[in-house]
């Protein structure tokens, strides 16, 4: 069984930052990308950023480009992956999910196997 398990949310002043972090395990993720999508209230769920499995490829959204980094960790038992959020806006204001499948970049949501629970980010104007 795999899980992925987000941290990281919480309120925020606009202009400010937040790091979200995801672990992944239970199987292996091994050549599987890695990302974050989220969903804004009373919205559909939107990319926001995914990495590759080496960590040498990266794919934004336009909305987040230039403002958040995403960055991953790999280790024998577990993956990570980080979403650095600089110069956050409260159109940022979302429930952020951890996703991870062979690929992510250019993939529909149902097309993912793999998602974490949600974590708050709410970002105060």
């Amino acid at each position: 069984q795999a899980d992925l398990v987000e941290s990281g949310g919480g309120l925020v002043q606009a202009g400010g930052s937040l790091r979200l972090s995801c672990v992944a395990s239970g199987r292996t993720f091994s050549n599987y990308e890695m990302g974050w999508f989220r969903q804004p209230p009373g919205k559909e769920r939107e990319f926001v950023a995914a990495v590759s499995w080496t960590g040498d490829k990266t794919s934004y959204a336009d909305s987040v480009k230039g403002r958040f980094t995403i960055s991953r960790k790999n280790a024998n038992a577990e993956n990570t992956v980080f979403l650095q959020m600089n110069s956050l806006k409260p159109e940022d204001t979302a429930t952020y999910y951890c996703v991870s499948d062979y690929r992510v970049v250019r993939m529909a949501t149902y097309q993912i196997h793999y998602w974490g629970q949600g974590t708050q980010v709410t970002v105060s104007g």
